[in-house]
């Protein structure tokens, strides 16, 4: 690939909804999910090998998870992994690494993509990937489309205006997590697509962006411009994220530019995002349940059994749920419950910290 890009890795996320399997001190990111023999994180980096040379990697991830970067991907030195000192969604995390990358390397092009996405068909997303450094190099701040199959409010929906002899669409409008009565319209309209999570730009146009969209966000990483990659950038980035607010790059940039343009792809994706997105992935029986246990299921329909070692589990008559133990919690709720994890977190906290 021409002018080979950095791959920028998100990695700080919990994992919620992946809870209890997925903890705070070891999330979703850091764990086999897949019975691959590699982490989401690790398949996220092999993916994405052939693409950038090992040194144009760079991994940003919170702070009490520096240890489990370091120790699934050796491969990388110290500099390439920056570290959050608290949370505040994706447009400071990639404020920060973006500003850093551009101090390094004023003409930087970056592919910004989650640590716990799942690619099938890769020679398919690598090709997509071609056209959207093409695409940056003039300039365009380039997102991967999902064609959709249902209506769902956990992404981003991007309506695109279409135009002959062209792979490299502009966005008309991107709505980020809608209700799930204007989900079902975008759904059945047929000229909306999900938003991959997936971006390509140009370090200087997303800079450009951040000034015009988020100028109090540009103002604060612009200050450490002198200090990135010196012994004071970690005083610097501490204080710089006690002074953004907590916002999607979706809603700061990607709703209000209008230089957004999408790429289509079709190659096989999925946020792994959820125990049922997960169910959808999995080899079923004949009763379309997922079974990763010693189990024995009667009347059971359409369920997720996961539990590990020897157990033997016994369940009768559920459909359409999740049982999951891991170490000291055993979880048994509606498959697609996911908008009950974040209750079920907060009050497994109340019980105690080892409980999350």
């Amino acid at each position: 690939m021409r002018n080979k890009p950095y791959i920028l890795i998100m990695a700080g996320g919990i994992g919620t909804r992946f809870w209890p399997y997925s903890r705070r001190k070891r999330p979703k990111q850091f764990l086999d999910v897949l019975g691959t023999g590699r982490t989401l994180l690790q398949m996220t980096f092999d993916r994405f090998a052939d693409i950038a040379e090992p040194d144009q990697f760079v991994i940003i991830t919170y702070k009490k998870y520096i240890t489990l970067v370091k120790e699934q991907l050796p491969e990388l030195k110290d500099h390439q992994i920056l570290t959050e000192p608290m949370r505040k969604n994706t447009a400071p995390c990639i404020a920060y690494a973006t500003y850093r990358i551009h101090s390094m390397d004023p003409n930087a092009t970056i592919i910004v993509t989650p640590a716990d996405h799942l690619i099938l068909q890769e020679k398919k997303f690598t090709s997509a990937l071609k056209k959207a450094v093409e695409a940056a190099d003039e300039g365009k701040l380039i997102t991967l489309g999902i064609t959709p199959n249902r209506p769902e409010i956990g992404y981003g929906y991007i309506q695109y205006i279409e135009k002959p002899n062209t792979e490299v669409f502009r966005v008309k409008t991107f709505t980020e997590k809608p209700n799930a009565k204007l989900a079902k319209t975008f759904l059945d309209s047929g000229d909306f697509v999900w938003n991959s999570g997936i971006f390509v730009w140009k370090s200087k146009s997303l800079i450009s962006a951040f000034e015009k969209h988020m100028p109090d966000i540009a103002e604060v990483f612009e200050e450490g411009m002198n200090i990135y990659g010196k012994d004071g950038e970690a005083v610097f980035v501490s204080s710089a994220y006690t002074q953004v607010k907590n916002i999607s790059i979706d809603y700061g940039i990607m709703e209000k530019s209008n230089q957004i343009y999408v790429i289509l792809g079709d190659f096989g994706w999925s946020d792994l995002g959820s125990w049922n997105s997960l169910y959808e992935l999995r080899k079923k029986d004949e009763d379309d349940n997922v079974v990763e246990a010693n189990a024995l299921l009667y009347d059971t329909k359409n369920s997720y059994i996961k539990v590990d070692g020897d157990k033997l589990v016994v369940v009768q008559g559920l459909e359409n749920y999740i049982v999951n133990e891991t170490d000291n919690v055993l979880l048994i709720c509606k498959l697609d419950a996911e908008k009950k994890f974040r209750e079920f977190v907060t009050n497994a906290r109340k019980k105690g910290e080892d409980y999350i």
